[in-house]
């Protein structure tokens, strides 16, 4: 049995914690703020509560194998999670909407071609298609094993099967989200629809790879999930579990260093000069809080993945509206941007800034639980901005955007609260709130995530900002191979 020190308590360190614990070892999580989740947080105010940070859950058998491994009960005996349907309804720039159901790909192309005509069901369809191949041929390394050694395999190539595209005397296949869309889709709605699944983890569609199909396609494929009460529930229940086995929590406690002794780990170092010795240490930060934490001490070998630094951040705005929610209201909403180019370049150009006119996503979930009573409405309002950006004027421009989905809002508005890039940066310690997008295959490897194992021996990341990245999923996947890289060692070979 080993002494395991886990610095922060979010979602992706719990999930590590939970399974070290349950394989039999002592288990302390160190946390400088004063509760668990990272960025899965809730704020309550007058009987209205909003989660923070995601509001949906894609891929739940990731936490269902968590809940099984730990304690051999399902997730559903903890949260309550609802199957939303739609799984989406989108307001183009044109005013055409659509609404998606949910983990049906003949429902899919049924509503597309109802609303935007024949073909354009097909072509979506069909990209879900070549988007499964893809998704079957990096599902395991991508998700399941430890980045692989030779990990510039996955850099070098692109497993999207592009459709050949021939302009004049030449053959081309799509080498990036935008080209797909151009060349397969051709058609802005459905352009502005698959793209829309990589902006929202602040990726520009003209440069991140085809292979950022498989976004669309997971949601598509395993559909996506509420938990009743908002996913605050799921970190509630994950905590819970980490402590049924065991695991302590230590609060308001910062490590401030990180002890190596002879080439290995040897515990953290807390504000006071408290020494907590421990022969495992898993790290679930930002990388520039493990390189302060590392000091001097070598933690990532040349020849691996860099740790990914710079992301986007994004500006939320809760509204507690008067009035109940209408019945039939899709639980999600996405408003795209008019002016497509105009909100690329802002974001992602050479001075980038908060679009004028954001794509917005607009969630209005069915919970009681959420407000104080029939006669209200919670309501939350996210877009992508820059890291770090100044949100001056953001809740204006978002509720602006709203207002086109969410007739009568304004009149309805009892209160809102606005949480910018400089929350989440408090939260979660990540440079300029920078939110951590999943891996993706090609591209030089520069959407890959650190591995989980370090340059020093006993010292293991997990969470958003190493393998195999951002997302829910992803910080659970990220537990169950640290845990395995630790109870098996070097020779463990991935998840079943």
């Amino acid at each position: 049995m080993a002494r395991i020190a886990v610095i922060g308590a979010g979602m992706g360190a719990m999930a590590a914690a939970a399974r070290l614990a349950v394989a039999g070892h002592r288990v302390a999580v160190y946390e400088r703020t004063g509760t668990y989740g990272g960025a899965v947080r809730r704020f309550e105010r007058d009987g209205f509560s909003f989660d923070t940070g995601p509001g949906l859950l894609p891929l739940p058998a990731v936490w269902r194998d968590l809940f099984v491994k730990t304690g051999k009960e399902p997730l559903e005996s903890r949260v309550e999670l609802v199957q939303v349907d739609p799984s989406s309804r989108h307001v183009f720039a044109d005013g055409t909407e659509v609404s998606l159901p949910n983990a049906s790909r003949a429902g899919v192309v049924a509503a597309l071609d109802e609303a935007l005509g024949a073909p354009a069901g097909q072509r979506w369809g069909d990209l879900l298609v070549r988007a499964r191949e893809a998704w079957d041929r990096t599902r395991r390394p991508l998700l399941e094993e430890p980045l692989w050694p030779d990990w510039q395999v996955l850099a070098e190539r692109e497993p999207y099967p592009a459709v050949p595209h021939k302009r004049l005397l030449r053959t081309r296949r799509a080498g990036t989200l935008a080209e797909v869309a151009a060349w397969e889709l051709r058609d802005p709605r459905l352009t502005a629809l698959l793209e829309s699944h990589a902006l929202a983890y602040g990726l520009d569609p003209r440069t991140v790879p085809a292979n950022a199909a498989v976004l669309p396609y997971m949601e598509h494929a395993f559909g996506m999930w509420y938990v009743r009460g908002g996913l605050r529930e799921l970190a509630r229940a994950v905590y819970e579990r980490c402590r049924e086995r065991r695991v302590e929590f230590r609060f308001d406690t910062e490590v401030t260093g990180i002890v190596e002794k002879d080439g290995r780990v040897a515990g953290v170092e807390l504000a006071g000069a408290e020494v907590a010795e421990a022969e495992f240490v898993v790290a679930g930060v930002a990388p520039g809080v493990l390189d302060r934490l590392a000091g001097d001490t070598v933690v990532r070998g040349a020849g691996g993945v860099p740790p990914q630094r710079g992301a986007a951040s994004r500006v939320t705005v809760l509204l507690a509206l008067r009035g109940g929610r209408p019945k039939g209201t899709a639980h999600r909403t996405v408003v795209h941007a008019r002016d497509r180019a105009g909100e690329l370049d802002s974001l992602f150009g050479a001075a980038p800034g908060a679009p004028a006119g954001p794509t917005v996503t607009i969630l209005r979930p069915d919970d009681p639980g959420l407000v104080p009573g029939p006669d209200h409405e919670a309501v939350t309002l996210s877009s992508v901005v820059p890291s770090g950006a100044d949100a001056e004027g953001g809740a204006e421009r978002l509720v602006a955007v709203a207002e086109q989905a969410v007739p009568g809002l304004r009149d309805r508005l009892l209160w809102q609260e606005v949480r910018t890039p400089a929350d989440i940066a408090a939260e979660t310690g990540a440079a300029g709130g920078a939110v951590p997008a999943p891996a993706l295959a090609a591209a030089g490897g520069r959407l890959l995530h650190a591995g989980n194992s370090t340059a020093l021996a006993g010292l293991f990341t997990a969470g958003g900002w190493s393998h195999p990245g951002g997302g829910l999923p992803h910080a659970g996947m990220s537990g169950a191979l640290v845990a395995g890289l630790v109870v098996e060692g070097p020779d463990f070979r991935g998840s079943q």
